[in-house]
């Protein structure tokens, strides 16, 4: 068995040391390569201005591993081997680290996370936009323990704000800019306990409405937005996609009644959408589902538009303001499908978010927009096996398990692939593992994949972005845009150097 084991390892390399590009073989092919990535460095000034703007890019989910998976898929969609592809992320020269812990978990979850990111303040899982003296689902808990965003730092001083996500609008990431909930899943009131009304909370759709004047609104979420009874407009037939408001209240029509006097249009269509002119649009409300958004790989391009169209239609109705403007941006969708153990779902989502970056830079400057790219958290998804050189991330190790089966390249820790039959892994030699429905096998069963708590990425270019170094704390990332761009508290920034008092 051992002389089997051997023999196959020596196979495996030497077919593996074939793949590689004959420029590759050369050493002047790296050195050259490395001479120019150094001098490039070397060349790099630090850029000191003010941000003008801060675009605010969140990768839900998107640990370091999912980063490099994505690097890879983004290639090989382009007919390269992958790995040696440049994402547009890769192209941002400050990166740094950021522990991802809440106050009461190792692991923390979404809403946790945007908490630390958006309002400076580290908290407890499961609750949004309050500190860590608040207790999750407890609605008393809550009061006097508010913290705000930088997205209300930014409205404050002026500028206009936007939020823009693949999932429905009230959900985690996106409600650490403008709510305060001791849950996160107070979507309406239809989800709250009695008990929580009868204390004075409230839901975070109506927030949504009340708490900060946010410019422009993309996403999903419009049942949260409706009485209950109310026909969602794309499935009328569907009861369970129809309005779930007890209360009576039609927020959609509360916030086109509130925009009086303003240009403000609401979409729930990609038609409606692009008739929207930006020039002459002061606030944008579009919902595409009444819940979350269509993954990437299965969206209708006739009826939900990308998420690079609707970053562009935001940015531009946003970058009128003379004074700047905020824009949080969210590839939700990454987490939803980790969540599923679909790992082609997951990184077709973060190919899609990458481009849109891409598209997000051309429309604006790094000398006045300072631009950052992160995760809340990370997933227990793992890339193992030795494959080949350009091999497809999402296929299988040329290297088997000693149980003589095979694995993918990538798999959970846990999550719903944990199928184990007769004390056997599931024979997979003639499954397309490549298919979009395929689920990855997880070591330890559970209904949906945990989150992981391993650090998490944190990329930066423009103004200021140099602050974005180093391993922090997730919160340090508030204050640090906060001081770039002279909004919140610390406006050292933006007050010149201060004269020492002469004795």
């Amino acid at each position: 068995m051992e002389q089997t084991s051997a023999f196959t390892v020596l196979l495996f390399l030497l077919l593996g040391s074939s793949r590689a590009a004959v420029e590759e073989e050369n050493p002047e092919f790296w050195r050259a390569q490395a001479k120019q990535t150094l001098q490039s460095v070397l060349d790099r000034q630090l850029n000191t201005n003010v941000a003008k703007n801060i675009l605010f890019f969140l990768g839900d989910g998107m640990g370091i591993t999912t980063y490099t998976a994505a690097r890879i898929l983004k290639g090989q969609l382009q007919n390269q081997s992958g790995e040696e592809t440049v994402m547009t992320m890769d192209t941002f020269p400050y990166v740094g680290l950021a522990k991802t812990y809440s106050v009461d978990f190792q692991i923390a979850d979404s809403a946790a996370t945007a908490t630390a990111y958006l309002c400076g303040v580290k908290t407890n899982l499961n609750t949004v936009g309050v500190n860590a003296a608040a207790r999750n689902g407890v609605c008393r808990s809550q009061k006097g323990n508010e913290v705000t965003s930088i997205l209300k730092w930014a409205k404050d001083a002026g500028k206009s704000v936007g939020i823009v996500t693949t999932t429905r609008v009230q959900h985690a990431t996106p409600a650490g800019s403008y709510a305060h909930s001791a849950s996160r899943t107070w979507y309406s009131d239809a989800d709250m306990p009695d008990s929580a009304i009868g204390e004075g909370c409230t839901d975070i759709s109506s927030q949504l409405l009340k708490n900060v004047d946010i410019d422009v609104i993309i996403g999903g979420g419009r049942q949260y937005m409706t009485p209950w009874g109310t026909k969602d407009p794309e499935y009328p037939a569907d009861s369970s996609s129809g309005g779930k408001r007890r209360d009576g209240r039609h927020l959609i029509q509360e916030w086109q009644n509130m925009k009086n006097g303003k240009v403000a249009h609401y979409a729930w269509n990609k038609t409606e959408f692009d008739a929207i002119d930006p020039d002459t649009t002061d606030y944008l409300m579009a919902l595409f589902e009444p819940g979350d958004l269509r993954y990437d790989a299965e969206r209708d391009p006739s009826m939900d538009p990308s998420l690079m169209e609707t970053t562009e239609k935001a940015i531009r109705i946003l970058q009128k303001n003379p004074k700047g403007f905020f824009l949080l941006v969210e590839s939700g969708r990454i987490d939803q499908a980790h969540h599923q153990g679909n790992a082609y779902l997951a990184l077709h989502e973060a190919v899609a978010f990458d481009e849109t970056i891409a598209r997000a830079l051309e429309l604006t400057s790094d000398d006045d927009t300072l631009t950052i790219a992160t995760a809340d958290h990370s997933h227990p998804l793992t890339f193992n096996g030795f494959p080949f050189r350009g091999q497809s991330i999402l296929g299988k190790s040329p290297l088997w398990g000693t149980d003589m089966l095979p694995y993918t390249t990538l798999m959970y820790g846990n999550g719903p692939g944990h199928k184990i039959v007769d004390g056997k892994r599931p024979d997979i030699r003639n499954v397309d593992t490549n298919s979009m429905e395929y689920i990855q096998l997880s070591a330890a069963p559970t209904d949906s994949t945990t989150h992981s708590g391993e650090d998490v990425i944190v990329l930066a270019r423009g103004p200021m972005a140099h602050l974005f170094s180093g391993v922090q704390e997730q919160n340090y990332i508030a204050h640090a845009m906060g001081y770039a761009a002279c909004v919140g508290a610390d406006l050292r920034h933006c007050q010149g150097p201060i004269t020492p008092p002469v004795d």
